[in-house]
C-alpha cells in the first residue's frame, strides 16, 4: 500500500469522526482491532452502537462495489465481539454504517454518511 493512499484514509477517517461528532455521536473506539479484523469506527448515539466503516475515495462508488461480501463478514464478526467484551452494550441496538470521504467539485475532503448500509 502506497503512504500517500495510506495517510489519505487517515485523513478520512479523522474527517469522518469530526463529521460524527458534530452529529451528536460519540466516539467509541477508532481502529478497533481484534483477532476478526479492524474496524473503522465504533461510535454511540442513544441507544444504537454504529460500526463504521470508512473509504477514501477519488472516484464516486457504491457500497457494493467497495465492500465485499467477506469484508462484511469481518466487520460482522469483530462488531459482535466488541459487545460480548463491552457487555455494557448488550442490550443497545447495533446498526452497521459507510462513510465515504472524497472530493467535490470545490476540492474539499467531503463525507457521505449512509446509515443502516447492511444487517
Amino acid at each position: 500500500m502506497a503512504k500517500n493512499t495510506y495517510q489519505f484514509g487517515i485523513l478520512a477517517e479523522k474527517i469522518a469522526i469530526i463529521f460524527l461528532r458534530l452529529k451528536g455521536y460519540k466516539i467509541l473506539a477508532w481502529r478497533y482491532k481484534n483477532h476478526f479484523g479492524e474496524i473503522d469506527i465504533v461510535a454511540k448515539k442513544s441507544q444504537v452502537i454504529i460500526f463504521v466503516e470508512v473509504k477514501a475515495r477519488r472516484s464516486q462508488a457504491s457500497v457494493e462495489e467497495v465492500l465485499r461480501p467477506h469484508q462484511l463478514n469481518r466487520i460482522k464478526r469483530s462488531a459482535e465481539l466488541f459487545v460480548a467484551k463491552n457487555r455494557q452494550f448488550q442490550n443497545h441496538d447495533l446498526r452497521f454504517d459507510f462513510i465515504e470521504v472524497g472530493g467535490n467539485s470545490w476540492g474539499f475532503l467531503w463525507p457521505k454518511h449512509q446509515k443502516n448500509f447492511w444487517e
